[in-house]
């Protein structure tokens, strides 16, 4: 049985719907993804911890849901927004449907909603505070009113919700080429599954890992992860980088990974209008001129000299590769030490796979250290 419910935005405007999901009342930042396919692995992505999740494809669950594609143990959204969530479920590899994993999960969401001028409207005033609102007898105010106390994104410090709690290893597929840390700031299982695939032994480590214990290993490279929250908050992980890039020894980030490399060089971050989002972002890489369609979840974004070579502590480095729909920087490499990084996610689960070919970089790169040494 389905009952009102209210998507409420912290400027004031409602759109109502009926309950899907859970029951009840959540709190996040609203974004929308533009994905026609790949639900599962956008709910259990940790980067989306915090977030109200608009799917602007009408027809959401079709394909049910299955432990396989998950990219964590759990689903990490605030909440989830569809127009149309699909009354059956239809696929050989379904084990459940969609809204009974959001039940079980205590995911509250609303359907019947136009996510599409809710889109538009995130569009044109950017990413806000929303809250959903389900069986309460709460007025419109009242609503209102408690949205704009929820906390904002800006200055949200995450991490050690999405981080695992203790050390694991992913082992190698084949013969062992090489050992990898991988800060965990909420890694999608996709990430250290393709670094397996290239022979790579993966230790995938809790966000707070000391770099004592990263050299302990002695790991032939070190990957940061993608994750939620303001990148700003992440100074003690930052040290951490640094520190690797003093060593240097190949580092390889992506997303949040990215922004913090970043930082470690001296550049500052920015809160995005509305961020990117979805399967289907153009990625032009500087170094080669080829144009990549990439999947994104990112809402800050990172300051630097984007057509110039850049000089920092480290040695020279240059921006890699700029987004085509509005030039933010995408990605940056140094030239002196081995150290790139990307906005966006080659693991790409579910999506293009344009991007799989920097993970072969991180390989090629690792195996020229090791030579030289």
């Amino acid at each position: 049985m389905t009952t009102k419910a209210y998507l409420v935005l912290d400027d004031g405007r409602i759109f109502e719907g009926k309950s899907w999901g859970a029951t009840g009342k959540t709190f996040g930042e609203a974004v929308f993804a533009t994905g026609m396919t790949g639900y599962q692995e956008t709910l259990t992505d940790p980067s989306y911890h915090h977030q109200v999740v608009v799917m602007t494809a009408p027809h959401i669950g079709n394909t049910g849901f299955n432990r396989a594609d998950n990219e964590s143990e759990r689903i990490w959204v605030a909440g989830f927004v569809v127009r149309n969530p699909s009354p059956i479920t239809s696929n050989w590899r379904s084990e459940s449907s969609l809204e009974s994993e959001l039940i079980g999960q205590g995911i509250v969401g609303i359907q019947g909603v136009d996510t599409r001028a809710i889109t538009r409207h995130l569009r044109d005033r950017g990413a806000m505070r929303v809250g959903i609102f389900s069986d309460l007898a709460l007025s419109r105010e009242k609503m209102v009113i408690e949205v704009r106390k929820s906390p904002a994104m800006s200055g949200a410090f995450l991490v050690p919700d999405v981080s695992t709690p203790k050390p694991y290893v992913i082992p190698a597929v084949g013969e062992k080429r090489f050992t990898v840390a991988a800060i965990d700031l909420g890694i999608k299982a996709a990430t250290p599954r393709l670094l397996a695939e290239r022979g790579v032994e993966v230790h995938v480590l809790p966000y707070d890992t000391s770099t004592a214990s990263i050299l302990a290993l002695q790991p032939d490279g070190v990957f940061l992860s993608n994750g939620p929250g303001d990148p700003s908050t992440m100074n003690a992980v930052v040290e951490t980088v640094r520190s690797i890039l003093n060593a240097e020894i190949p580092f390889f980030g992506i997303c949040f990974g990215h922004q913090i490399l970043g930082r470690a060089l001296g550049f500052t971050t920015y809160k995005l209008q509305f961020g990117h989002r979805g399967i289907n972002q153009p990625v032009l890489d500087k170094t080669t001129g080829k144009v990549e369609i990439t999947a994104h979840n990112h809402g800050f974004a990172l300051q630097a000299p984007v057509d110039d070579i850049f000089t920092t502590v480290y040695g020279r480095g240059e921006v890699s590769h700029v987004s085509l729909n509005d030039g933010v920087i995408e990605g940056i490499r140094m030239l002196e030490i081995p150290a790139f990084s990307v906005q966006y996610h080659p693991e790409a689960a579910a999506g293009p796979q344009d991007a799989a070919y920097l993970f072969d970089r991180f390989v090629e790169m690792m195996a020229k250290a090791k030579v030289s040494t």
